[in-house]
């Protein structure tokens, strides 16, 4: 009986492992929680648009929502939420909006937009002011490294690092 139920649970196991959608670990840097979307907020809700665009941080908001990948992402207005929408690889934050620097090193810290650089119309986001800083001295060394390790690093949880 025991080798019954021993079967029978590794059988429920597998069927539960194989029902569930295949996941990188980690791809994006979310805030904890779901959105009313039903997804995790990226950006801490700030409008990548904005950002982007404008070079300003502008908090977004839920009202103006669009999930991409995934990931909440709020808007300022209705005109931000739709050009994100058509284009938003022109707009999402570089390296899952992990903190570049520390992308750059193998880590996958918070990319807090506080601390943030739009070089060459692409989104960097960084851990504090001290680390935007160091990244300030060797801008284009570090997005190379950070481009690089990406890939490495891009599917494994920030834990494992």
């Amino acid at each position: 009986m025991s080798l019954m139920k021993s079967a029978l649970a590794a059988t429920v196991l597998s069927l539960a492992v194989l029902s569930v959608p295949a996941m990188a670990a980690d791809e994006y840097n979310t805030s904890s929680g779901l959105t009313a979307a039903g997804s995790p907020l990226g950006l801490h809700g700030v409008d990548p648009v904005a950002f982007v665009s404008l070079g300003n941080r502008i908090d977004g908001t839920a009202q103006y929502t669009a999930v991409h990948d995934g990931v909440a992402y709020y808007f300022a207005s209705q005109e931000a939420m739709d050009a994100f929408t058509a284009h938003p690889d022109q707009y999402l934050p570089q390296n899952g909006g992990f903190c570049t620097f520390g992308v750059s090193v193998g880590k996958k810290f918070d990319g807090d937009p506080q601390f943030a650089a739009v070089v060459d119309g692409k989104l960097y986001l960084f851990l504090n002011e001290a680390i935007f800083r160091e990244f300030q001295k060797d801008q284009s060394g570090t997005i190379s490294k950070a481009e690089a390790n990406w890939k490495k690093i891009r599917t494994t949880a920030a834990t494992e690092l």
